[in-house]
């Protein structure tokens, strides 16, 4: 027992992790000598791709991954020429001639460590190296398949680009800097994951964007101490505050370039993970879960009223099935006279607690929501009819549950749906809004609420208070919140203020590090 418990101890005692440091191994002079460390690195995989050449003057090698390259760009862009061409002088001058006047690909870098060669070939890059110099000339020719742009999943619009991220880094960095043709707009890339070397970009507008925010963000990035990074999730936990025991994150995820865009020109910074269909936003508050593209798409009053719906639905689908078990257990005169006749005919049919008898149905409700995502589509399709027939029609005629009560549950579940990026936090604290609601009535609802209101308030975001602009208050930014004012008046601008909702972020940032 003291071992499991040191254990445990151990395991979520917050303890620094020490940072990733990059390891450079410098390049030999020796082509052979290179080509033999890298066929060693790669296990001599069989898709390592290795290409001795000699031509006039000089002896070189090309290095790529198989599959990874345009093999006809490989071959009239890199191999023709240098062949063609009458080299002369010592290794360093060809590298130079290869680089400045054989070679016209747009992308092309220099490389002089090991690992810089190994994340170029990995990259779908063919490396140049040349007998008797210490560098190596990684030429950009990706060929590799990749899925082609098309409109996300799970963050549609009516009216907009049809466009979302796919996986690859580059052309997601591509779909932004082609709505922000701005020379301010600034890509900056690191690795992360010391296995799965995942390039990660930083995106911002240089003359928007906070330093002590960009600083902090990078500050946090180089303390992920991953060996694998394959999804944007495994960075949340290390870009969060210390100490944040919120159900809500202050980091926003989305699939559409041009909502990022949207968010740069408002002083945020992007984080595109390589491989993820989507971007990670800092910082990011709570408002902003309730606003969509399409709240700026259509007129100002028909925004305003979907924003009031939102957060309407957020509010039913948290507190609704806590409501009516408190109000249905504890103050039964407070529903009308009909509605509670119905009520107390159906708690009197079922043979469990209308505590009970809540929450099991939305538990029944997140199994099937949780079968029909993982299953195939044809599969979903048969679980959402046999969920519907068994738990809407027979349970009830059975007398296993009540109908108000399933009532309840479809209404919150319908709820729910509103807002997609709140659906994890939704989720739970209806289960804990129901559990207070049936152990200790209103007052237990009221307590949690405020705990999670007193939670959400002493929250921050990159030091930026997350419930801005209601607490702290700025009228400025309120003009976006719940109320959603017209072009002309959003457009206005009384100073140079970033566009964070409630805070001018230039500078009145804390480091809680």
């Amino acid at each position: 027992m003291y071992r499991f418990i040191k254990e445990m101890t151990d395991i979520y005692t917050h303890k620094p992790l020490p940072p990733y440091t990059e390891k450079r191994t410098p390049l030999s002079d020796s082509a052979e000598a290179n080509i033999i460390y890298l066929q060693s690195a790669f296990q001599n995989s069989a898709d390592l791709t290795v290409r001795r050449l000699k031509p006039e003057g000089m002896t070189a090698a090309v290095i790529s991954i198989d599959n990874m390259i345009d093999k006809q760009v490989l071959a009239e862009g890199v191999l023709m020429p240098i062949f063609s061409y009458k080299f002369c002088g010592t290794p360093e001058h060809c590298f130079n001639e290869i680089k400045t006047n054989v070679i016209y690909t747009a992308d092309c870098s220099e490389a002089d460590t090991y690992e810089q060669l190994e994340a170029n070939i990995m990259s779908g890059f063919a490396v140049i190296i040349i007998d008797g110099f210490d560098k190596a000339l990684a030429v950009g020719i990706q060929g590799y398949s990749s899925r082609s742009v098309s409109e996300p999943d799970s963050d549609v619009v009516q009216r907009g680009s049809k466009e979302g991220f796919v996986e690859s880094v580059r052309v997601n960095m591509t779909l932004i800097r082609r709505r922000l043709k701005n020379p301010g707009l600034k890509f900056e890339t690191i690795t992360i994951g010391e296995i799965s070397r995942t390039e990660v970009a930083l995106c911002y507008l240089a003359d928007m964007v906070s330093p002590e925010i960009l600083q902090k963000l990078k500050k946090r990035l180089k303390k992920v101490n991953l060996k694998t990074l394959l999804a944007s999730g495994y960075l949340l936990p290390f870009l969060e505050e210390r100490k944040d025991f919120s159900f809500f994150s202050g980091i926003g995820i989305s699939e559409r370039p041009d909502t990022i865009c949207g968010k740069l020109s408002e002083g945020r910074i992007a984080v595109l993970v390589d491989g993820v269909p989507s971007a990670l936003i800092v910082p990011y508050l709570f408002c902003e879960y309730f606003q969509t593209l399409d709240d700026y798409s259509n007129r100002a009053y028909f925004a305003t009223f979907t924003r009031f719906l939102k957060y309407c639905a957020f509010f039913i689908s948290i507190l609704l099935p806590g409501l009516f078990v408190a109000l249905g257990t504890y103050d039964p005169e407070i529903f009308p006279t009909m509605l509670l006749n119905k009520i107390a005919g159906s708690i009197a049919a079922t043979p469990l607690s209308l505590t009970a008898e809540t929450i099991l149905i939305l538990f029944v409700y997140e199994i099937m929501r949780e079968a029909g995502l993982r299953m195939p589509q044809p599969l979903g399709y048969a679980v959402s009819i046999v969920g519907g027939l068994v738990v809407g029609d027979t349970a009830v005629n059975a007398g296993l549950i009540g109908a108000p009560t399933l009532m309840v549950v479809a209404v919150t579940a319908i709820s729910s749906y509103v807002i997609p990026d709140l659906y994890a936090p939704s989720c739970i604290l209806r289960f804990v809004f129901t559990l207070a609601g049936g152990l200790f009535g209103i007052w237990g609802i009221a307590a949690v609420l405020s705990i999670i209101l007193i939670n959400l308030c002493g929250k921050t975001s990159f030091g930026i208070p997350y419930t801005s602009p209601v607490s702290p208050f700025s009228a400025y930014a309120f003009r976006d919140v719940i109320l959603r004012a017209g072009w002309k008046i959003l457009s206005k601008k009384t100073e140079k203020v970033q566009e964070l909702p409630g805070a001018d972020i230039k500078g009145e940032t804390t480091d809680n590090e």
